[in-house]
C-alpha cells in the first residue's frame, strides 16, 4: 500500500500528499469547498485562462512548503517531523476561510472580519473533526510557536503562499513575465537567528521575484477591467442586500439569503453559531445562480447590474493620477439617472464606483528580506541589490479609479 497519494499539478508536476493527517485535511469538506472558489475572482474577464481554484493553489503552496522544509533540513536546520507536518498542515489550510470571489464579500456581505479570522475558525473546526491533531499547526499559523521561521514560511515577504500564487497565476493567465524561479529561491533559503534568510547566490532570483510581483499586481490583480468588474459585482450584491432589507423578495440560496438579510460582522459571527455554517455553504455558484435570477427581477437597478455581470458589460473605467472632482462625478450620475430613470442618489450608490487603489510592493519597515553572505554577514535586499531601486519599489503608487455604467 502506498504511503502517499500523488496529484498531478500542471505547474509543479507530481505533488505527493502523505497518508494520515495531511491527506485527511485535503479530504475534509471545508478544503473540498475551495474547489468551488476561483483563485483569481473575476480576473477571467481579462484572462480567460484564469479559472484555477483556491484548492489548486493550496496544494501548490503545500508542495513548495514540503520542498522548503527538505532544503532547510539538508542545510542542517533542525526541524522535528511533528513541526514539518504542522507547517505543511498550516499552509494547506491558510486560505480555507476565503469566500466566493476572493475579497469581494469582505465589505459587502460581511464586514469588520477578514478571511484570515474566518480561516482560523474553520481550522479549529477541522482540528475538532480530526481529534485535536492540528494544535501545533494552528499555533504555527498564528505565530505563537517558538520557532518563528516556521511562521515566516507561511506568512512573510517570501512565504510559500506568494511563491505559489505568483507562479500559478502567471501560468494560468499566460502572463509569462510573471514566472518566478520558485525552485531556486527555495534552494537558497536558510535560517539565521530563527529568521529566514536568502543566501547571496539567490539575489538575482529575488530581484526577479520582487519586480515580477509588481508587474503581476498592476497587470493582473489590479487590472482596471478586473477591478471594474469587481465593482459591478459589489454593487449588485449591495442592491440585492438593500432590497432584501426593504422586504422585497430577491432570489437566493439559503446561505446567500442569510447574508443578504442580516448585518453580519465580527460580533455577529461570535454570537451566532449558524453564521459560520452558512458561510461554509457559500461559494461562487451561489452568486452566479442568484444573478441568473436577478437578471429578470422587476427592480431595474438589480436586473441591469446582474445582466452586466452575466453578459460581461463591465463598468467603464477612468484611471486618474489625481482624485476625481465632485462635478465630474455628479455629471456622470446625472446622465445615468436620466438614462435609467432612477434617482440621482441611486445612480451614485449603485451604478458607479469611486476607488483609490494603491499597492506597496516592498515595505522596508514592514517586512525585510535578509541576504546572507558567505562570511556570515547579512544585509537587507534593499542594500544588497545593485539592480533594484528599492525607493522605487517601495514607493506608494496611488491610482484613482472612476467606474460607471456604460450604455450602448
Amino acid at each position: 500500500m502506498n504511503d502517499h497519494k500523488i496529484i498531478n499539478d500542471p505547474v509543479f508536476g507530481f505533488i505527493k500528499i502523505p497518508r494520515g493527517v495531511l491527506y485527511d485535511i485535503v479530504q475534509h469538506p471545508l478544503m473540498q469547498r475551495l474547489n468551488r472558489i476561483n483563485q483569481l475572482g473575476l480576473a477571467s474577464v481579462v484572462y480567460p485562462g484564469a479559472r484555477h481554484t483556491r484548492f489548486q493553489h493550496s496544494l501548490g503552496a503545500f508542495h513548495l512548503m514540503s520542498e522548503a522544509i527538505l532544503s532547510l533540513q539538508q542545510k542542517g536546520n533542525f526541524i522535528f517531523d511533528s513541526e514539518a507536518e504542522a507547517v505543511q498542515a498550516a499552509i494547506l489550510m491558510h486560505d480555507i476561510g476565503h469566500g466566493p470571489f476572493s475579497h469581494v464579500l469582505e465589505n459587502t456581505l460581511i464586514r469588520d472580519i477578514s478571511h484570515e479570522d474566518i480561516s482560523l475558525m474553520m481550522m479549529e473546526e477541522v482540528n475538532h473533526d480530526l481529534g485535536g491533531q492540528l494544535n501545533l499547526a494552528i499555533s504555527v499559523f498564528k505565530g505563537n510557536y517558538p520557532k518563528d521561521f516556521l511562521h515566516q514560511l507561511i506568512s512573510s515577504q517570501l512565504d510559500m503562499d506568494r511563491l505559489d500564487y505568483l507562479r500559478r497565476d502567471s501560468f494560468y493567465t499566460g502572463v509569462t513575465e510573471g514566472n518566478i524561479g520558485s525552485a531556486r529561491i527555495i534552494k537558497m533559503l536558510n535560517v539565521i537567528n530563527d529568521s529566514l534568510v536568502v543566501e547571496s547566490k539567490g539575489i538575482y532570483s529575488l530581484e526577479n521575484y520582487l519586480t515580477t510581483r509588481r508587474l503581476m499586481y498592476w497587470q493582473v490583480y489590479l487590472h482596471k477591467t478586473a477591478v471594474a468588474c469587481e465593482k459591478v459585482l459589489v454593487n449588485t450584491l449591495l442592491r440585492a442586500k438593500d432590497l432584501t432589507r426593504e422586504g422585497i423578495d430577491v432570489f437566493a440560496s439559503p446561505a446567500l439569503h442569510y447574508f443578504l438579510s442580516n448585518d453580519v460582522d465580527r460580533t455577529w459571527f461570535v454570537t451566532h453559531d449558524e453564521a459560520l455554517k452558512m458561510y461554509e455553504d457559500l461559494d461562487d455558484s451561489d452568486i452566479w445562480s442568484a444573478m441568473k435570477a436577478w437578471k429578470y427581477h422587476d427592480d431595474k437597478i438589480l436586473s441591469t447590474l446582474a445582466a452586466d455581470m452575466l453578459e460581461r458589460r463591465i463598468f467603464k473605467v477612468e484611471v486618474n493620477e489625481m482624485p476625481v472632482g465632485e462635478e465630474r462625478i455628479d455629471e456622470i450620475a446625472g446622465q445615468i439617472a436620466a438614462k435609467m430613470q432612477i434617482s440621482h442618489e441611486d445612480a451614485l450608490r449603485y451604478m458607479m464606483s469611486i476607488n483609490t487603489i494603491q499597492k506597496d510592493m516592498y515595505n522596508v519597515d514592514d517586512d525585510c528580506i535578509t541576504i546572507l553572505y558567505k562570511d556570515g554577514t547579512t544585509k537587507d535586499i534593499s542594500e544588497a541589490s545593485e539592480l533594484l531601486n528599492v525607493q522605487l519599489l517601495s514607493k506608494k503608487i496611488r491610482k484613482y479609479y472612476l467606474c460607471y455604467q456604460r450604455f450602448k
